[in-house]
């Protein structure tokens, strides 16, 4: 399948990032899509005294581009045969920069090594949330020491059992589908998780005359429910990649009661997961959130590569004139 047709990758000196760059020309030349790498310095500032914008602060800018993008075309050189590779430095805020240059170029893929930041007990840094909650484009962070196949994938649903055809929402839809292409592409083994609650289990505890059998009635009926969402899911990635493709791929389902922020990271961490592949708005639709507060928690406790995506129709709120 091919996914994406004009690919960003997000230069990050501050890590190893040989294995991410192989896996962006991997994709590019998989795809036959368009590969720019970029890196992004600050404004350069002479010193207090001068303002920015002067003579000295010129130079200045102009030998901190030169130098990354020699350090972009050191990065680059091995991978030029057979690919036509476009460099860029951009100057400005390393989150806002990157998101201006999708809105203006129409980058259907950020990939980025995660920041990993040392004084920080997680993988993603300051610039890797903003990209997370603001980059219309999905958004693949890769972890240091990223490895050239992935072995497990493990991708995250969401949806609402109580309304019809909820699972088959665009964006699982697109989960699904970019999740099942990497696994056949990498041999890898798919998993699919949708974690589940069953809300008034308490209230029924409480107030029933018979609150066990209420309670495992309710809570059965809740499971069976969510399990037919998953079930409309398999068969839908049935009939976009075909018997023989699925037969193949034979993904694992797993159905899965607790919160959302405690199954997804624990369940990565049990396979084994090299990417966990998942939404990042809420579904509740509410205006104004650019991430949900489950995402948000999950996004914190995961330890592996991410690839992060937008429902259709999500609006950044970065613009290109600020």
């Amino acid at each position: 399948m091919n996914q994406f047709k004009n690919i960003l990758y997000v230069s990050e000196s501050s890590t190893a990032q040989d294995a991410a760059i192989v896996r962006a020309v991997s994709l590019a030349q998989n795809n036959q899509a368009e590969l720019t790498v970029v890196a992004v310095v600050p404004p350069a500032t002479a010193n207090v005294v001068l303002p920015p914008g002067g003579p000295i602060s010129a130079e200045l800018q102009t030998t901190l581009v030169d130098e990354h993008h020699r350090m972009l075309e050191s990065l680059v050189e091995p991978h030029r045969q057979g690919l036509n590779i476009r460099l860029d430095v951009l100057i400005g805020n390393t989150f806002l920069e990157v998101i201006r240059a999708v809105l203006r170029n129409g980058h259907d893929l950020v990939i980025k090594p995660a920041e990993n930041p040392d004084w920080l007990d997680r993988l993603f840094g300051s610039d890797d949330m903003h990209l997370l909650r603001k980059c219309p484009s999905p958004v693949w962070l890769m972890k240091p020491g990223e490895k050239s196949n992935y072995e497990c994938i493990l991708a995250a649903v969401d949806f609402d059992a109580s309304q019809p055809d909820s699972a088959g929402q665009p964006l699982n839809r697109e989960i699904l589908e970019l999740s099942a292409s990497l696994a056949l592409s990498d041999f890898a083994a798919l998993h699919l998780v949708h974690a589940w609650d069953a809300p008034a289990e308490l209230l029924l505890r409480t107030w029933s005359d018979n609150p066990d059998e209420a309670a495992l009635s309710y809570v059965d009926g809740e499971r069976s429910r969510h399990q037919r969402g998953l079930e409309q899911l398999r068969d839908i990635l049935r009939k976009r990649i075909g018997e023989e493709a699925y037969a193949y791929l034979s993904p694992h389902y797993h159905s899965l009661q607790g919160s959302a922020k405690k199954i997804i990271p624990e369940l990565a961490t049990r396979l084994q997961a090299d990417l966990v592949v998942m939404g990042t708005v809420a579904r509740t639709g509410i205006a104004g959130f650019i991430i949900g507060n489950t995402a948000e928690a999950i996004l914190d406790q995961l330890k592996c590569s991410v690839l992060a995506l937008k429902p259709p129709g999500f609006v950044s709120p970065v613009k290109l004139d600020e």
